[in-house]
């Protein structure tokens, strides 16, 4: 009986995949109608969640890494009591419906998030069972005992990323992770065996994995192997599922063209008599599936609630685990304060971020993060505390190796996951490798934090390849990106308060390798959350900077005062925050009919939107050069000396 029922548990999910392809007139209906085997027995044999507490803390999360493959998601969710209905299904990929194409993240609704560009979900995973090992070493298994599960596809697998999350995930032992591998041999071009030839089960075993070959469509093969995959506890899974994209398509079964095209109308016909399903019903489910994946799901209810009275009592008898469990999984305010560091003297904003990191991280227990290989020049350690490794897991340094790809989807990973704070360190010339994974946590709106060092061609003597020049003009440009840059070491620890207490997206913090004056900002505490702040009143020019050209713009004022320019200095280290606050406070900063000079040793594409079509921008747009920063400086025109003649000359000018 049971059989049977799973059986036509599997053909309703291709029947509704189907439909919904078809209604849309676009979508996969490959991935599902292959992976549907494999789905029904995960979801209803193995998988830990609860359809009426989505967001539970010690669910187990579910990656669908190939997520053009929504429509197996949305079936599974909407037959487990999800919050999708059959009229969500009914619209796939139409507007105001929670249906998407590739849906990224709704966990509410049960998505942990699903990644249409492939390998990102892989390395999301990751940072999950990373958060998951954390947490399980800080609260022990009474608290913290799930695992992380994942679809994967030959497009994730071939992805750069993947490798360096896999690789990753062998060298920490993250043995509660368990990815099942839609090996189906057909990209979207057509056979992989175009393009793909490796060993994959040899190039998994070699990144230390454990490996195991089974019959996708088998389903009592597949419980077997996911079984002995659970019994692995030094070394992460993965599942080699031979399996049939278009499963049961007549002619477009094992097919490129079953990949990302409706079936047809003819074909879906066909397909569903060789199943025994009706063809007048459209969108059909069965009662017995629904009462099938019903009690599935009551068996994780009642987990749920066996877990929830549990926490409760240990929370009574144990008013310091309490606490500690609050200090990881509630959001509270953070402020950082004053580090402590002497107006006028020469520090570099990595090392003001340095201390900031250290300053709040007894208070923020769950704050953890590392750098691609480079903590020693990002700043980013937490000191007194181990690195994670398999032999700590209680450890918050993470060594990411020389990984930018990987360590952006891991910290990702970490955010989706709950109960961390995570962050990444590189330089901001390499956040290029990461793009990718930050535009998608912006899109996710995840508050996962980016320390990015060296932040301009001032960086020096490493030359053009290590110095950023389009770099901030370029990450201005994601939506919902906070892009941060300090004006000096006050403003660094205020730049951590607006990361820390920023929970609907990620920030970025971009910081000076080289030394710049603190300044007397007595008077301007807390000036960073509204973006921009005026450090200087003056009404014949106001001059826009960022960073390390503060200062510069301060001493250029002292120029232009000698010469009877009156000229305001405005600290902008976030434009983001700035265009949040209303048009009264942005005038009463950058005042209305006075000219503006933007200035900030980058591309000056965007300072537009602040200086207007009118006002001079400085900066540069042009690749640098090796050799001291401050020859850098002086060559480029970035001395106050040179500032103050071009603004003079230009003011001259109108």
């Amino acid at each position: 009986m049971t059989r049977d029922v799973e059986q036509l548990a599997v053909d309703t999910i291709r029947a509704l995949t189907m439909d919904a392809v078809e209604a849309a007139n676009s979508g996969h209906p490959g991935l599902p109608m292959g992976m549907a085997d494999i789905a029904v027995v995960l979801w209803t044999r193995f998988l830990k969640v609860d359809p009426h507490d989505p967001t539970w803390p010690d669910r187990d999360r579910f990656v669908l890494s190939a997520g053009h493959g929504s429509m197996l998601l949305y079936s599974l969710l909407h037959l487990s009591g999800f919050d999708i209905t059959l009229d969500d299904i009914k619209n796939f990929r139409q507007w105001g419906y929670p249906t998407d194409g590739h849906p990224e993240r709704h966990v509410e609704l049960g998505i942990e998030t699903t990644t249409g560009p492939l390998g990102q979900g892989f390395g999301n995973g990751v940072g999950m069972a990373i958060a998951e090992e954390h947490l399980r070493a800080v609260f022990g298994t009474e608290l913290i005992d799930h695992r992380t599960y994942a679809f994967v596809s030959d497009g994730d697998i071939m992805e750069g990323i993947a490798s360096e999350a896999a690789s990753l995930a062998g060298h920490l032992g993250l043995g509660r992770l368990i990815y099942f591998y839609d090996d189906n041999k057909i990209s979207l071009d057509g056979p992989t065996d175009w393009t793909f030839t490796e060993d994959v089960d040899q190039r998994f075993r070699a990144y230390g994995w454990h490996t195991l070959h089974v019959d996708g469509h088998d389903r009592t093969a597949v419980a077997e192997a996911t079984q002995a995959a659970l019994a692995e506890e030094d070394r992460p899974s993965l599942l080699l599922c031979r399996t049939h994209i278009g499963y049961g398509a007549p002619t477009k079964q094992d097919t490129a063209r079953a990949h990302g095209s409706p079936l047809g109308e003819e074909e879906v016909r066909r397909t569903k008599e060789i199943m025994g399903w009706p063809l007048d019903k459209l969108f059909h489910v069965p009662g017995t599936v629904k009462a099938f994946f019903e009690e599935a799901m009551d068996r994780n209810r009642q987990e749920q609630r066996r877990w929830t009275v549990a926490k409760d009592e240990l929370f009574v008898s144990n008013p310091d685990v309490r606490d500690r469990w609050h200090a990881y999984w509630r959001e509270q305010p953070i402020e950082i304060g004053d580090l402590g560091f002497e107006v006028g003297a020469s520090v570099a904003t990595r090392n003001a971020s340095g201390a900031a990191i250290n300053a709040v991280a007894d208070r923020l227990p769950g704050l953890m993060g590392g750098s691609a290989d480079l903590s020693g020049s990002t700043k980013t350690d937490i000191e007194g505390s181990p690195h994670f490794s398999v032999k700590d897991r209680e450890g918050r340094n993470l060594y990411f190796g020389v990984r930018e790809h990987a360590m952006a989807a891991v910290v990702n990973g970490m955010a989706l996951h709950g109960g961390v704070r995570p962050y990444g360190g590189t330089f901001l010339v390499f956040s290029d490798y990461m793009r990718p994974s930050v535009r998608l946590a912006a899109l996710m709106e995840i508050p996962a934090i980016w320390v990015w060092t060296h932040d301009s061609v001032f960086l020096g003597e490493d030359g053009p390849t290590h110095q950023p020049v389009e770099h901030l003009s370029a990450l201005r440009a994601i939506p919902n990106l906070w892009v941060v840059r300090p004006a000096d070491a006050g403003e660094t620890a205020e730049a951590w308060e607006l990361a820390l207490n920023r929970h609907d997206g990620p920030t970025g913090i971009v910081l000076t390798r080289q030394g710049v004056p603190v300044l007397d900002r007595r008077e301007y505490a807390g000036g960073v959350m509204r973006g921009a702040y005026i450090l200087r009143d003056g009404g014949d020019v106001v001059v826009v900077a960022t960073g390390s050209e503060v200062w510069v713009a301060q001493e250029a004022a002292d120029l232009l005062e000698a010469s009877g320019v009156s000229c305001r200095v405005v600290s902008m280290p976030c434009w983001e925050a700035f265009f949040e606050q209303d048009d009264d406070y942005r005038e009463s900063v950058l005042g209305s009919g006075i000219p503006r000079v933007s200035l900030e040793a980058g591309a000056t594409h965007g300072w537009h939107r602040i200086v207007g079509s009118e006002g001079l921008a400085i900066g540069i747009d042009h690749f640098g050069a090796s050799a001291p920063w401050e020859v850098i400086a002086e060559k480029y025109g970035f001395t106050p000396q040179t500032v103050a003649g071009r603004i003079d000359a230009w003011l001259s000018d109108r």
